[in-house]
C-alpha cells in the first residue's frame, strides 16, 4: 500500500497518531460556539459561483445532555442535524428537499431509524439499520480535527458516516501545519488539514481550519473527471440569539 509520504512517515515513525471512535476522551466538541457562515462554493479554476448555503450553530439542551443543533440552508434543501455536544455523536438527521425528498432519522449509537422518501414515494420507507460502529457525520468530516487539536505532523484516524449508508468508513486526518490561504480576498493563516480514505489512502480533501468562527474557510474537495471543487467559508450574522 502506498500512501502521501507525510502521513506514511508519520504512522512509520509513531508520531502523534490518534485513533478515535465516537465518544473518544481525546475530542471535545465544545470548541464550536455558536455562529453562522456562508460557503461559496466554485468548481475549477473558474470564479463562477456554482452552489452557496449557508450554516448555522445553536446549542441548546436534551434530556439533560448538551447538544449541538446545526441548520444548513440552501436553495435546493434545508438540513438540520443534532449532536452530542461534547463527543460529536450523531442524534438526528432531517434534511428535507424542495422537490419533496425527505430523510428524518434518530441515531442511537449504531442504531439507525426513521423514514426516507424520494420525490416518486407516495409513503415514506421505513430505515432501521445497525452500523458495525457509530461515526462522525461524513458531511461534516472538517469539524473533527479541531475537536482533537490541531497539532504539526499529528494524524487523526476516525470513522465517518452518512445516512445512505450501511456501515461506516475510516478516515485519516493529517495535520500539515499552519498556512495563508486566500478567503474570498482576504489573507488567513489556517490550519492546513488532509483527509485521506483509510486504509486505501484515498484523498477526499483539503481542508484549512481555525479553532475559532467560521471554523472551516477554505476547503478543496477533488470531483470525478479531475476537477476540484473549492469552498470557502466567511462569518455572516446569526439568526438566532
Amino acid at each position: 500500500m502506498i500512501f502521501p509520504s507525510l502521513l506514511l512517515m508519520a504512522l512509520a515513525q509513531g508520531a502523534d497518531t490518534v485513533r478515535i471512535e465516537v465518544g473518544s476522551p481525546h475530542l471535545d466538541g465544545r470548541v464550536y460556539r455558536p455562529h453562522a457562515a456562508r460557503v461559496i462554493v466554485r468548481v475549477g479554476s473558474s470564479d463562477s459561483v456554482t452552489n452557496t448555503w449557508t450554516n448555522e450553530l445553536t446549542v441548546g439542551d436534551s434530556a439533560g445532555r448538551q447538544v449541538h443543533r446545526w441548520v444548513t440552508r440552501s436553495a435546493a434543501y434545508e438540513l438540520r442535524q443534532t449532536y452530542d455536544a461534547r463527543t460529536m455523536a450523531p442524534l438526528g438527521y432531517h434534511m428535507a428537499m424542495r422537490n419533496g425528498a425527505e430523510a428524518r432519522i434518530s441515531i442511537d449509537g449504531s442504531r439507525v431509524r426513521g423514514t426516507r422518501r424520494t420525490p416518486n414515494d407516495t409513503t415514506p420507507q421505513q430505515v432501521d439499520i445497525t452500523l458495525d460502529r457509530p461515526g462522525f457525520f461524513v458531511g461534516a468530516s472538517d469539524l473533527v480535527p479541531a475537536a482533537v487539536g490541531f497539532r504539526p505532523g499529528r494524524v487523526i484516524i476516525a470513522p465517518v458516516w452518512h445516512p445512505t449508508w450501511q456501515q461506516s468508513q475510516w478516515r485519516a486526518f493529517t495535520v500539515v501545519g499552519r498556512e495563508r490561504v486566500m478567503v474570498e480576498g482576504t489573507a488567513v493563516e489556517a490550519w492546513k488539514v488532509e483527509e485521506r480514505r483509510w486504509p486505501e489512502g484515498t484523498m477526499q480533501a483539503t481542508w484549512w481550519l481555525l479553532d475559532q468562527s467560521p471554523y472551516m474557510v477554505y476547503g478543496e474537495v477533488p470531483l470525478p473527471g479531475g476537477q476540484v471543487q473549492r469552498m470557502s467559508e466567511v462569518e455572516i450574522p446569526r439568526t438566532q440569539p
